[in-house]
């Protein structure tokens, strides 16, 4: 898979892929169909797993040559030693975890550094969904409160202030829209929360 493939399929992996360094080990928590990492091994040559529960979305890596591990993500990542790899990638899963300390304090042990999405609570529809009295539904969360997989509904400011007191420093927030950042008013007018995060030194 190409860059315009990926800008094409999933603009908001396009930009976060170009935080990734060419020949990284990759692990991506919750690699769903496997785009990601498919871009990440043909087009920069990174090596790496993927982690994913759904039976389909195991075959779509298998199908794709990703290697990936069959595993609910909330039993944590003790098979992979500490700093066993450059990147973690948890891209638009987080919000689906129950323990979601836990999970953010194993990938910051495995990782160098991480990369986290989410649906980002705050931006302004979801508020204005809440403000009528009902309970948001949009392209960035597009479920009925009654058939969600997302537990946990965040805003920037709710994952920058856990991600301080799990001990890691926020290197970039970038909050997107369609793919493509949003600089003014970001928790309001951003769908996606991206952050790139490390240990403290």
């Amino acid at each position: 898979m190409n860059f315009s493939e990926l800008s094409r399929l999933r603009p908001d992996l396009a930009f976060i892929a170009d935080w990734i360094k060419p020949e990284s080990q990759i692990l991506d928590v919750g690699c769903g169909d496997g785009v990601m990492l498919d871009y990440l091994q043909t087009d920069k040559r990174c090596g790496g797993y993927g982690i994913e529960i759904a039976d389909d979305k195991v075959l779509d890596c298998a199908k794709r040559g990703i290697n990936v591990i069959q595993q609910d993500m909330e039993n944590g990542l003790s098979m992979f030693d500490d700093n066993a790899f450059d990147t973690v990638l948890c891209l638009s899963s987080l919000q689906m975890m129950k323990h979601v300390e836990p999970l953010l304090r194993d990938i910051a042990r495995v990782g160098r550094e991480a990369i986290v999405s989410f649906p980002n609570f705050g931006y302004w529809p979801h508020r204005t969904a809440l403000l009528r009295g009902k309970m948001p539904v949009s392209k960035s969360l597009p479920y009925q409160w009654y058939d969600t997989p997302n537990v946990r509904c965040a805003t920037i400011y709710d994952f920058a202030d856990l991600a301080n007191e799990v001990g890691l420093e926020v290197m970039q927030c970038v909050a997107l829209h369609e793919g493509q950042p949003v600089h003014w008013l970001p928790n309001w007018r951003g769908s996606l929360a991206v952050f790139r995060l490390r240990k403290k030194k």
